[in-house]
């Protein structure tokens, strides 16, 4: 517990640093866009073939699949509840999209990854990868696909399509990739030279620090004077912080897993919204400011949420 709890602290301390930076001009504006593309192309990759290719084995890997469905379950249904939330409390057409994406779907690689890493250890990294897996093919496909819909009913533009080209580009994106090459390496007992692998492991080490320095910046550029606290925004927290992790610990507390997947799994479902939903938002010509409150509002209260949770399955898992 005091070593999980250290690590939470260790956890405020880099945010709360990128934070305080912010607000001291250290950043222009491109410097988040900036720390952003270094996680996700640079060091997250390389994370992934480092961690994977130096602690795991065929038969390690293959022991994982199992559980490889049960985030897609969770996020769909969750993904189902939100639409019927969404017309329940009658949240405007042009919004639906971005709701139901804030709802279900949570920053499982950017913000997830590294506090599974800080809080278990690297031995976390495959199960928070197969989160993440689930995460991103399903943001983008229905995720999406009904934020393009907002677009389109903002603009009078013809319906978009649920699968396309540039879709299936960004499921498969840099991280998912370094995945995906260490995976077939190792599937095929494939060693890289050492001097690979090195320069891999110092790359991939800037993950996190890099990761919380970002949340600290998107936390201190939100505008607080448009923070309207609507009853849109307290569904989307309900369902990121109660609902979508209440339903992970239902579903698995009885299941034959290992313990570490189990804890992952859960805090992986406690994460908040995804930073791409304003982006993509902004992209189709949805609400995108509608978006940004959103998600900035869920970063910051999972300030709050992620020790919460990480004191409450050391106890009940």
């Amino acid at each position: 517990m005091f070593t999980a709890l250290q690590s939470v602290l260790s956890v405020i301390l880099m945010i709360g640093l990128g934070f305080v930076l912010a607000r001291k001009k250290w950043f222009e504006q491109n410097g988040q866009t900036i720390l952003s593309r270094l996680v996700v192309n640079i060091a997250l990759p390389t994370y992934m073939i480092s961690n994977l290719m130096g602690g795991y084995d065929r038969a390690k890997l293959l022991s994982m699949v199992p559980g490889l469905p049960i985030p897609f379950g969770i996020m769909i249904a969750s993904y189902l509840i939100a639409m019927l939330l969404a017309m329940l409390i009658k949240v405007e057409k042009t919004r639906r999209g971005a709701f139901q994406s804030m709802f279900a779907l949570s920053n499982a690689v950017f913000i997830g990854l590294p506090i599974n890493i800080l809080l278990f250890g690297e031995q976390s990294l495959p199960f928070a990868l197969l989160y993440y897996i689930a995460n991103t093919t399903l943001f983008w496909t229905i995720g999406v696909y009904g934020i393009a819909r907002d677009g389109a009913l903002r603009t009078g533009r013809p319906a978009p399509s649920l699968v396309s080209i540039s879709g299936l580009k960004r499921i498969f994106s840099p991280p998912l990739l370094g995945f995906l090459i260490a995976i077939v390496l190792i599937l095929l007992e494939i060693k890289l030279p050492k001097f690979v692998m090195d320069t891999c492991k110092y790359l991939g080490n800037l993950t996190t620090p890099l990761s919380m320095l970002f949340i600290g910046i998107v936390i201190a550029r939100v505008d607080w004077k448009k923070m309207k606290f609507e009853r849109d925004y307290l569904v989307i927290l309900a369902g990121r912080f109660l609902l979508t992790p209440l339903m992970m610990f239902f579903l698995i507390r009885t299941m034959d897993l290992p313990l570490l997947m189990k804890q992952v799994f859960i805090m992986q479902a406690s994460m908040p919204a995804m930073t791409q939903n304003p982006i993509v938002a902004e992209a189709y010509q949805a609400d995108a400011e509608y978006a940004a409150i959103g998600t900035s509002l869920t970063t910051v209260i999972s300030m709050v949420t992620i020790p919460i949770y990480m004191s409450a399955i050391l106890v009940l898992i």
